[in-house]
């Protein structure tokens, strides 16, 4: 902030709290040079990428209002330091738009660039090829277009849901079951079966035939009561 700015802030902040009313002009300029040494490096605002953005107005009366104690101007550089060192970790440097053969440009305009978040001019870039977006909000919509794209889980691997569909044909038992978890219903394949003859685990197919067991297209009868009956409870409990 230049002094014009300081000046402003520490009137905004005796205005919040009349106990930092200077007694004489002497004492009003003595503070607003001890605010100006400790507040030169400090902007009034500065962007964040969360959306979390520096506003050192509001850091004075955040202090005002919780704190007992008169505000110095320390209380306003402490968090400035920290939120800088936040947003520098999260800086990743940007191609520059010089030739990278001209190693003394190229590095000027590096530097400038991280000058610039150090000292709240701009916000830190991201790669949103890795994150999505450099707002809290863009990296929310990416990565509900990925899980979108990704589709669901299958045996450890997340399938797309157009290649799902396509499968769908030599996988009609897990298709079959995604369909009724889609629309809420009972998936008899969530219980053991209880039909003495059968007995098949949960997750299992229901089995047929006394020697050779085979897997049977549709799960018995007893199993898909008992699957319903979990159902229910299991919704009357939610």
């Amino acid at each position: 902030m230049n002094r014009t700015e300081v000046a402003a802030l520490l009137a905004y902040a005796v205005r919040l709290d009349l106990r930092l009313t200077p007694e004489s002009q002497a004492d009003a300029d003595e503070r607003l040079d001890q605010w100006y040494e400790l507040l030169a490096d400090v902007p009034p605002t500065a962007p964040h990428p969360d959306g979390r953005d520096w506003n050192a107005a509001l850091v004075v009366k955040h202090h005002i209002a919780s704190s007992p104690y008169r505000i110095q101007p320390s209380d306003i550089s402490r968090p400035w330091h920290t939120f800088k060192a936040d947003t520098i970790g999260r800086h990743t440097d940007p191609v520059p738009p010089v030739n990278p053969d001209d190693a003394k440009a190229y590095r000027a305009a590096l530097a400038g660039t991280r000058h610039a978040v150090a000292t709240g001019q701009a916000a830190p870039a991201v790669w949103r090829e890795l994150t999505g977006g450099s707002t809290r909000e863009e990296r929310d919509e990416f990565a509900a277009a990925r899980l979108a794209a990704i589709g669901s889980r299958a045996g450890g691997t997340y399938v797309p849901r157009d290649v799902a569909e396509k499968l769908t044909p030599w996988r009609r038992t897990r298709a079959q079951r995604e369909r009724l978890a889609a629309a809420g219903k009972p998936d008899p394949l969530n219980v053991p079966c209880p039909w003495e003859p059968c007995r098949a685990a949960a997750g299992k197919p229901c089995q047929q035939g006394s020697k050779r067991r085979t897997d049977r297209a549709d799960p018995h009868p007893a199993r898909v009561s008992a699957a319903t009956v979990q159902h229910h409870a299991q919704g009357a409990a939610a």
